[in-house]
């Protein structure tokens, strides 16, 4: 104990790491933070490329989608974490601008180590940056001029197709026309009288891959299933649905025994007794006008052949997420013991119909005011169709915040809006004085990373569209931003926003700039590591099995 390292080491066990200083421990952290940055950045914008991820179970992810990337990604870095925590809970509580929320936070870190590397201490970069923080997120939030359009009426399908437009065109570029109506279509059909009480639940997606491309998706008001039926029945109109949280089967001892049967009477009289109670059932469900039933559980033989013959129609559903969307589709309630339905606990189905597409069985319940709406996808491949599935995830999280947040204002998408806020929080540096004053203006040239980056992966010449597009807004064209749909490269690189619907949600936008302050102010606070010896035994990966949502 007394001969051993001194200084920390010595009140610490053998093994752990301890890290002091700018070098050592800031600058580390800054580097590490970097690193994750640019794996995302090249995925920013319409072009940007996709990466390929093979996780620890040896499956593969072909996205664009920050989030799904720093997820699969075992990231070890403590400091690196930070920032796969920030893109987390800004997809948790927004859906959308995951991706400048690590940009930012690298193109900040950036700046703050050439301001350590100039001699400025630590203390004046992390005030610079809380000040310059405040001026942008109140600038953002105050300031009506900044407002591009306003989400009028959320049940409009062509207002909602103006605002989620640009969130599809910057995951799917080229698709987005047909993913907006789709998305527009399903959300205004499942929009309840208060919006605020939207539950993004409400919209699924059924993913079919095979024949047929992403044009020929449509929308269901109802629930769309990947499975079969189990018995002969196919087709069903406008038929009453029993919901069973429990299975069709006879409930046994839990003992074991042994039954002698000395004749074939005995053998047939053996089952007797339990297809009786199971056709009495049965009988209940006709008497009760049902015509279709839903299980949560296994369907026993015989109940399914007495099903058949009162021609009954029965769905096996093995996920209770899916079970409560049913119930909800329906308007029934569930039923977790066998007997007979109350006629409140029945649901309604305009049609329950069986479907062949692209050489798969698919089951659709359609009901009249269904609180589900399904969006039926199309596409060659399974990756293909995920990718697609997460951008109309993050274009149903931005109809969320409009309805229930209220957060119903859009700012100028394609860099423009960061260019403003540039801008004003430099105009803000050159009255500062002391030290900060350096961090505030390096603030403002780091929020000039976004269309700086859009405009590098469309392959347009960064520096000549970021010039271009700060001259227009200090002239007073705030309604401009990056055109990646630029004919030529002799072309002026910006465009108006508006006229092409490049829209960002400014409470998300301004949710994500806040978080990504707040992740660089705790980084540049760390001066000190210490890292724990790692225990023994096998390294736990992932999650245990759960019941698929």
């Amino acid at each position: 104990m007394f001969k051993g390292p001194v200084g920390i080491q010595s009140l610490l066990k053998d093994g752990t790491q301890s890290y002091a200083g700018v070098d050592e421990a800031l600058l580390k952290n800054m580097e590490a933070s970097k690193y994750v940055s640019e794996i995302t950045r090249t995925s920013l914008g319409p072009c940007g490329t996709n990466k390929l991820i093979v996780n620890h179970i040896n499956k593969h992810f072909v996205t664009s989608d920050t989030a799904t990337m720093l997820k699969e990604l075992d990231i070890y870095h403590p400091a690196a974490k930070l920032v796969v925590m920030a893109v987390q809970a800004q997809e948790q509580e927004c859906g959308d601008a995951t991706n400048l929320v690590s940009i930012l936070i690298g193109e900040l870190l950036e700046n703050a180590e050439q301001l350590l590397k100039q001699g400025i201490h630590a203390s004046d970069i992390i005030r610079g940056y809380e000040m310059a923080g405040d001026r942008v997120v109140k600038y953002l939030n105050d300031n009506d001029d900044l407002v591009a359009y306003t989400l009028g009426d959320v049940k409009s399908v062509d207002q909602i197709s103006t605002a989620i437009k640009s969130v599809l065109g910057a995951k799917q570029y080229g698709l987005e026309d047909t993913l907006t109506r789709l998305v527009a279509s399903a959300c205004c059909s499942v929009m309840p009288e208060d919006p605020k009480k939207f539950d993004i639940d409400n919209i699924r997606v059924a993913k079919l891959p095979g024949c047929g491309n992403i044009h020929n998706s449509y929308v269901v008001d109802g629930m769309v299933t990947t499975r079969d039926t189990m018995g002969i029945e196919k087709h069903k109109k406008n038929c009453k649905v029993a919901v069973y949280g429990c299975g069709l089967e006879m409930t046994g001892t839990e003992t074991q025994g042994t039954v002698l049967l000395e004749s074939g009477k005995q053998l047939m009289d053996f089952a007797k007794g339990e297809e009786k109670k199971m056709e009495e059932f049965v009988q209940s469900l006709v008497d009760a006008g049902v015509e279709a039933v839903i299980v949560g559980g296994a369907i026993q033989d015989i109940a399914l052949h007495f099903l058949n013959k009162h021609h009954i129609l029965a769905i096996k559903c093995t996920s209770k997420f899916e079970m409560r969307r049913l119930c909800r589709t329906l308007g029934a309630t569930g039923i977790v013991r066998l007997g007979a339905p109350l006629p409140d606990e029945l649901g309604y189905a305009e049609s329950i119909d069986v479907e062949e597409i692209s050489s798969a069985k698919v089951t659709v319940v359609r009901a009249a005011d269904s609180k589900v709406s399904t969006i039926v996808l199309r596409g060659a491949t399974a990756n293909f169709l995920d990718e697609v599935e997460r951008a109309i995830d993050d274009a149903v999280n931005v109809v969320r915040c409009c309805a229930v947040k209220g957060q119903r204002q859009f700012v100028v998408g394609g860099g423009g809006c960061e260019i403003s806020l540039g801008l004003d929080v430099a105009k803000f540096g050159q009255e500062c004085s002391g030290l900060e004053q350096y961090a505030v203006l390096k603030f403002a040239e780091s929020l000039e990373v976004v269309a700086n980056i859009i405009a590098e992966n469309a392959g347009l010449n960064a520096m000549d569209a970021v010039t271009t597009l700060k001259a227009a807004h200090a002239s007073g064209q705030t309604k401009m931003c990056v055109d990646v749909d630029a004919p030529n490269r002799r072309a002026s690189p910006i465009c108006d926003a508006v006229a092409k619907s490049i829209l960002d949600n400014r409470g998300i936008k301004s949710w994500a700039i806040r978080l990504a302050i707040d992740t660089v102010l705790t980084i540049l606070r760390i001066q000190h590591i210490i890292v724990a010896k790692q225990a023994g035994g096998p390294q736990t990966k992932g999650t245990p099995y759960v019941d698929e949502d």
